[in-house]
């Protein structure tokens, strides 16, 4: 019997085969690229923690290159401190996909708990998270550039006006100086929050603090109007971009706060080092300085 192809029913099963024939091709071809979108995703990772102390590399060159670079990866837990028994490398921590999987619910309920949700049970839950349990993980990458200096690059996840906004802040070896900064966005709008993807709003925080003198975490804060140039850690916010700015800035002080007692042991560390080498400074001037050059009256000592 012959089909007729004019009819209805003809029409409905050739439409419903071509559907089935390319899902089914899609479906493979989606299959057959997802290690090749794995392999873009991981070096763009590499690319941006690269780009936030200076290193520019492009793609094809970004795994060779972070592996020069790259002094060490680890991941801290919730208290700041450094996770021995971890259930997946640091490189391979999705910060997106934690966000987006409930710790953006934890960092808003401490955010709106008007001092009844403390930072220290904010650190429980976060430690506590998970379906197994095991907290939260926090990476940091360890990076050592061309002229030897050390940086710790601090991966951040955060809320725009319009979506996800993330970033990579480094940190020297000091504990406190900003070595760099790079953002980026999902869809801020463009010309305004979406600026934050742009040399001209990340250059500003190097060489910016995240601790005042005091000792307290200030973090680096994007001002409204413009900051002082001599502000130790304010940046000019976007023009017109308020929300995007605001959102930067409560991931910035956020997330430094959880990584707050790894750096405070980086800063010790660093006032320790400089003591010593103070020290030796003046013992070494003392040991070759003429006598009569230190002119001492004891007698005068209060």
């Amino acid at each position: 019997m012959a089909v007729d192809v004019n009819s209805n029913k003809y029409t409905f099963m050739f439409a419903a085969v071509m559907v089935v024939v390319v899902a089914t091709v899609l479906a493979l071809a989606a299959e057959s690229l997802k290690p090749m979108q794995k392999a873009n995703v991981a070096n763009e990772k590499r690319q941006n923690i690269l780009q936030s102390v200076g290193i520019k590399a492009e793609a094809l060159e970004a795994e060779a290159m972070y592996e020069k670079y790259k002094q060490e990866e680890l991941i801290l837990d919730a208290y700041g401190k450094r996770k021995e028994n971890v259930t997946r490398a640091p490189f391979d921590v999705n910060m997106l996909k934690d966000y987006k999987g409930g710790l953006s619910n934890i960092y808003k309920l401490y955010k709106s708990g008007n001092g009844s949700v403390s930072l220290e049970d904010t650190r429980a839950s976060l430690a506590a998270w998970g379906e197994d349990g095991v907290g939260a993980d926090f990476p940091l990458y360890v990076i050592k550039d061309d002229e030897g200096q050390t940086s710790y690059i601090v991966p951040m996840m955060g809320t725009g006006l319009w979506g996800p906004v993330w970033g990579y802040v480094a940190i020297a070896e000091d504990g406190s100086t900003v070595t760099g900064a790079i953002f980026d966005h999902k869809s801020e709008t463009p010309g305004l929050g979406a600026e934050i993807k742009e040399a001209g709003f990340q250059v500003p925080f190097q060489g910016k603090q995240i601790f005042m003198e005091s000792g307290e975490l200030k973090g680096v804060i994007a001002k409204k109007g413009g900051a002082q140039p001599d502000d130790p850690h304010g940046v000019d916010a976007i023009s017109g971009g308020t929300i995007t700015s605001n959102g930067v800035n409560e991931m910035i002080y956020r997330t430094l706060k959880i990584y707050e007692p790894y750096f405070l042991e980086l800063r010790t560390g660093a006032s320790k080092t400089e003591m010593v080498e103070v020290v030796e400074m003046v013992a070494d001037s003392l040991m070759t300085a003429p006598v009569d050059s230190l002119v001492v009256d004891s007698t005068k000592i209060d």
